[in-house]
């Protein structure tokens, strides 16, 4: 969803995003504000009654070890990541309860298998879908949730086949594995309105209730339900029928640790959210009198969301146009006055977990003060031979 034209006004310069000594920056950089990362956690928990034990926080956006501890500090203990690389960050950062939630198959569960075997004191878990990815996971330690289907169409089972799930779920017990419960990632009603977004998210649970009961039915019972990354936190929120069950019931938003453009557009302005994380950028060219170029291309910020990829904080008159690979144009609204060559700007991206990913290392900053370099250790992945079997070869820069 792209950001209304109004917002773009709206976001204006902060002093709190202030960064002393920023000559000495190379650019681009990706600047993180732990104050307002604080901030960001606090307004999850406070939404969340407090609750820190109904938050499985998706590490997608995190990435880092030092903002998995000031979550961990912060009271919460249950994650959800979607690679190996995540999930050995997490085991590492002091994480109790971690959901690979994306479905590993071969080497990938195998490496899993060897992490959850590592780190015995952390419960792991995994998705299925299929008899298939069950019996991989034979005489392991791990839990496994059964992956629904809720109309997104990437994985899972649709919600609409009952006794598929039913015979699924007998299948984990009976092979003597733990059911974890199921996971209900509904993130296609990011693009809808309101009311719309919470109507079509609220018939979802609906249907995911409707199978929870079909469960039970079945002697089996889910003891966890994950739903609800960002766009449809606050839908989860209002659902009379998550109040009170009989199963724990987690939501996992995790773009809300930094939040992006999209999601201070989704999330109600009452709820207290700001930016923590931006790209620190210079003007290295003024090609056109009506553009300037700036060193933040898509390798910066992420145009998974398309174009504008983001939004120059304080600066209405500039819009960001198609990105190449290390450029940015900028176009100046008519008559207004170019920044200089060198200039420095600060960028919101539109979709902040990818952009955290293109780093390799992040400033924390606090009063305008560099406190800290801090490596973006969960980006990327694994190096590629980690299986059993095969020698650890050296990998040459």
């Amino acid at each position: 969803m792209a950001p209304q034209k109004s917002m773009l006004l709206e976001l204006e310069w902060d002093q709190c995003y202030r960064v002393n000594g920023i000559e000495d920056v190379l650019t681009p950089a990706l600047v993180i504000y732990p104050d307002a990362v604080d901030n960001n956690i606090a307004c999850t928990l406070r939404l969340l009654d407090g609750q820190a034990d109904r938050w499985r926080v998706h590490i997608k956006t995190a990435k880092l070890a030092r903002t998995l501890k000031m979550l961990i500090e912060s009271g919460v203990r249950a994650f959800k990541c979607a690679t190996t690389l995540e999930l050995l960050v997490a085991c590492r950062s002091g994480a109790s309860d971690v959901l690979l939630a994306y479905p590993v198959i071969g080497a990938n569960a195998r490496r899993a298998r060897e992490i959850a075997e590592e780190f015995r004191n952390v419960r792991v878990s995994v998705l299925a879908e299929s008899e298939q990815q069950i019996l991989q996971w034979s005489e392991s330690r791990v839990g496994i949730f059964l992956d629904i289907n809720p109309g997104m169409n990437r994985t899972g089972i649709d919600q609409s086949q009952g006794s598929k799930i039913v015979a699924l779920a007998r299948k984990i017990v009976s092979t003597g594995l733990q059911f974890a419960g199921l996971h209900y990632y509904d993130g296609q009603y990011g693009t809808l309105a309101e009311p719309e977004r919470t109507l079509a998210a609220h018939r979802g649970y609906d249907s995911l209730l409707h199978i929870v009961r079909e469960l039970e039915r079945n002697g089996i019972a889910a003891p966890e339900v994950v739903t609800s990354g960002t766009p449809t936190f606050p839908c989860s929120l209002a659902y009379e029928g998550f109040r009170g069950a009989d199963f724990i019931h987690r939501v996992s938003p995790g773009t809300v640790i930094y939040c992006d453009a999209s999601s201070l557009h989704q999330l109600p302005s009452g709820y207290g959210y700001s930016s923590a994380a931006l790209v620190l950028t210079r003007v290295v060219s003024h090609p056109q009198p009506a553009i300037v170029t700036c060193d933040a291309g898509h390798k910066t910020v992420s145009a998974d969301a398309g174009v504008p990829t983001c939004v120059v904080v304080g600066h209405p008159e500039l819009t960001p146009m198609l990105p190449s690979e290390e450029h940015l144009p900028l176009a100046i609204k008519n008559g207004a006055q170019a920044p200089s060559i060198g200039q420095a700007l600060f960028l919101l991206p539109r979709h902040i977990c990818p952009t955290v990913n293109n780093f390799d290392c992040a400033l924390f900053v606090r009063n305008g003060t560099i406190d800290s370099t801090e490596s973006v250790s969960a980006r990327g992945r694994e190096a590629p031979l980690l299986a059993q079997g095969y020698p650890k070869l050296a990998v040459h820069s």
